[in-house]
């Protein structure tokens, strides 16, 4: 009795890591179908970005669904900034890693797309750049 009794945590373990492992693959899944055409797109803790036909597109998650954020055409961008997520308008620095945000500004518009990870955000800005000035 005392045996089965240890192995009901265990059990109790799987069973959630097992639920959060078909969560995350649901995710990924409603992901693939949403970047399905795209020619640049992430998916991490923030939520979901894609570009797509020269507009950039972004998206949380939100009880099984993906819930658009925001759109941005490219060929409107003038300038692009990266920021901390939470701290107000200070740029980040080359260094900063963590959490961040990639300002668009353009056409008399601002919009802030958030990363869970601040390398991909610089690598993200480069390519959005090299599009921007391709599709001129």
């Amino acid at each position: 009795m005392t045996q089965g009794l240890l192995w009901l945590p265990l059990l109790l373990f799987f069973v959630l890591l097992t639920a959060l492992g078909w969560l995350e693959r649901r995710r990924q899944g409603l992901f693939r179908t949403w970047a399905t055409g795209s020619e640049l797109a992430k998916l991490d803790g923030q939520g979901a970005a894609r570009l797509k036909d020269g507009l950039l597109s972004w998206a949380s998650f939100e009880a099984g669904k993906l819930n658009p954020q925001g759109e941005f055409r490219v060929r409107q961008l003038e300038l692009l900034e990266l920021l901390a997520l939470d701290t107000g308008e200070a740029p980040l620095t080359e260094e900063s890693q963590g959490q961040c945000r990639i300002r668009l500004v353009g056409a008399g518009q601002q919009a802030d797309v958030p990363f869970a990870d601040a390398d991909r955000a610089r690598l993200w800005m480069d390519e959005l750049m090299a599009r921007c000035r391709c599709d001129l």
